[in-house]
């Protein structure tokens, strides 16, 4: 079983020594303010899934899949005791890989929308959101993450973000370590969301570019279906390689997905058209 640790700046392995990543896409409509019937309903798809499909490596959930995209969900925000963390690190447990996937937490005085990444031996670490989507005044309720997140899977390294972020890209920016050989910080990146239907075509380009930018894989995974709002999505949860194009992709009906990505690919591909070798040098400063 593979711990998550910081995966920034190591230099890539040998090709034959990491395996094709099975990826996992849970796209719900999520159950409006019901945590328990979202994990109930969560884990049975799972489940019946793994009795027909290969084993996953890694599951993605939405963003606040136990209780959708709510301001009103602050009051009754877990703790990082509370019972999706219990129920995120049973599920990682018993399918024998990550999953994550955000939650609404609360620390002290202060929620995050934090995304949460469970790992088969026990481990959780997080993300909390860092732009807070202010057209639903996000800001006014949660608090905003500062640092980034990347983690190191089966010899996998990924970023994981949250919806709006996917906005920003000099936050999601894959940097490179010259002292690394030119090695790339993430392998894969990775944005769980509730994007509403009306822009969904940003979603579609946006993810596209982030993938062909930073010469890596991207993984979206939105929410369907109306939320307690009355705002509907359309889904469109995709697995897309370096080059944009579509491992895998989700119409707008409810359902779980899977795609197979090659790290041999990958590394071929930047070997091939080593971009990021020419790529402008510079420091993110997080005020």
């Amino acid at each position: 079983m593979s711990d998550a640790t910081d995966g920034g700046g190591i230099t890539d392995a040998p090709a034959s020594a990491v395996s094709d990543l099975q990826v996992t896409l849970v796209q719900a409509d999520t159950i409006w303010h019901n945590a328990a019937a979202n994990r109930e309903r969560i884990a049975r798809w799972l489940g019946e899934r793994v009795a027909i499909q290969p084993r996953p490596d890694l599951i993605v959930l939405p963003e606040t899949f136990s209780t959708g995209f709510s301001n009103d969900a602050i009051a009754t925000a877990e703790s990082m005791e509370g019972e999706t963390v219990s129920w995120m690190r049973g599920q990682a447990r018993a399918h024998d890989a990550a999953i994550t996937g955000s939650v609404q937490i609360r620390v002290g005085d202060a929620v995050h929308n934090r995304l949460l990444w469970a790992t088969p031996d026990g481990v959780v670490r997080h993300y909390d959101k860092r732009h807070l989507f202010r057209m639903a005044r996000e800001q006014d309720w949660y608090a905003a993450g500062r640092e980034r997140l990347v983690v190191e899977f089966r010899g996998w390294r990924i970023c994981p973000l949250v919806c709006y972020d996917l906005r920003f890209p000099v936050f999601s920016r894959n940097g490179v370590d010259s002292s690394q050989a030119g090695a790339l910080d993430y392998d894969l990146l990775l944005y769980v969301a509730n994007w509403p239907g009306v822009r969904h075509d940003a979603w579609r380009t946006l993810l596209r570019a982030r993938a062909i930018e930073n010469l890596c894989y991207v993984v979206g995974v939105n929410r369907t279906g109306s939320d307690g709002n009355a705002i509907g999505h359309l889904g469109g949860s995709a697995v897309l390689d370096f080059l944009g194009q579509p491992a895998a992709e989700c119409d707008a009906a409810p359902q779980v997905m899977d795609a197979t990505i090659s790290h041999d690919r990958l590394r071929e591909y930047r070997r091939r058209f080593p971009a990021h070798l020419d790529a402008d040098p510079f420091a993110l400063v997080v005020a």
